[in-house]
């Protein structure tokens, strides 16, 4: 099985690596040729445009920042679906909406591609060691047939149900995470403020009932001031804009996301899109005039 990969960022990046270090024969495209010049290194092919790149494979993995670039990788004239042959594969790993799954997946269908998507969770460090969790939606027989290149990019592999369904529960495990990183930021200004050392408030939470993945792990970029975990302002500002169309259409009130969106969107307006998401917790630093510093956190999961 041949498979090409488009989209080499912070993330995309290490599932292509892990694609190539695992034997599969990869060829990958990015905007940014530099960003594949490692994977090149590795024994990766270069395609100059996305059909380019469909045309010498059997499947097409995007990992992609919105919507409009997947369907636009997609769709234009010289995109994946101008080169993909009918009864080829397109794995979609990029975090989209359900609707826009669907109507992508029609699509696809009418030049005789299946898609299945597989958008992933657990942070860029665990993408870097192939350990990602990988949440796919589609049809089993497909499933069943990339599941050694699931496997090969990711540690627990979920199967979630029809196509829509892994976009749906991907949006969830995301909301819940800026939601968790929100409330890390408040608990360790609450202990700074109450005179706890950092170091031992971020252990004690750890080892509390009210930890979590998110504590665990932004709240060391945190606490090193790098707030670098290799996801944006921007994505998780789009992220929780999803969350709240899914309460919309589903009938369900989302409270705590509603708030979390507008506090992202204020971060955003103030360090910028670029910015790393766990920097919305420098808007309570900012208005508390204190910061969140202790020694030994890492710069960098």
């Amino acid at each position: 099985m041949r498979y090409g990969f488009i989209g080499l960022g912070h993330l995309g990046g290490f599932l292509a690596g892990s694609l190539l270090r695992e034997g599969f024969a990869l060829t990958v495209h990015d905007t940014d040729r530099s960003k594949a010049e490692e994977l090149i290194a590795r024994g990766a092919r270069w395609a100059d445009d996305p059909r380019s790149l469909a045309e010498e494979v059997d499947a097409v993995i995007t990992c992609l920042p919105s919507p409009a670039v997947s369907e636009n990788v997609l769709t234009a004239p010289s995109g994946v679906l101008a080169g993909l042959r009918p009864g080829s594969t397109w794995i979609e790993m990029s975090t989209l909406d359900h609707a826009a799954v669907e109507r992508l997946a029609a699509v696809a269908s009418e030049k005789g591609v299946r898609m299945m998507e597989a958008p992933v969770t657990g942070g860029v460090h665990r993408a870097a060691a192939g350990d990602i969790t990988v949440i796919a939606g589609g049809d089993r027989d497909l499933y069943d047939l990339h599941l050694p290149a699931l496997q090969a990019m990711g540690g627990e592999i979920f199967h979630a149900g029809p196509l829509g369904k892994a976009a749906v529960i991907k949006v969830i495990t995301n909301m819940l995470a800026f939601i968790h990183l929100l409330a890390t930021g408040e608990a360790l200004m609450l202990a700074k403020k109450g005179g706890i050392d950092l170091t031992d408030a971020f252990n004690i939470i750890k080892a509390s009932s009210g930890n979590s993945f998110v504590h665990e792990t932004e709240g060391q970029v945190i606490l090193n001031g790098s707030y670098n975990i290799n996801f944006t302002m921007d994505l998780a500002v789009k992220d929780l804009g999803f969350a709240l169309g899914f309460g919309k259409e589903f009938g369900v009130p989302l409270d705590l996301a509603s708030q979390a969106l507008q506090t992202f969107i204020r971060a955003r307006s103030t360090y910028g899109g670029s910015a790393w998401s766990s920097q919305v917790v420098k808007l309570l630093e900012d208005a508390v005039g204190t910061d969140l510093r202790a020694p030994g956190f890492p710069a960098e999961l």
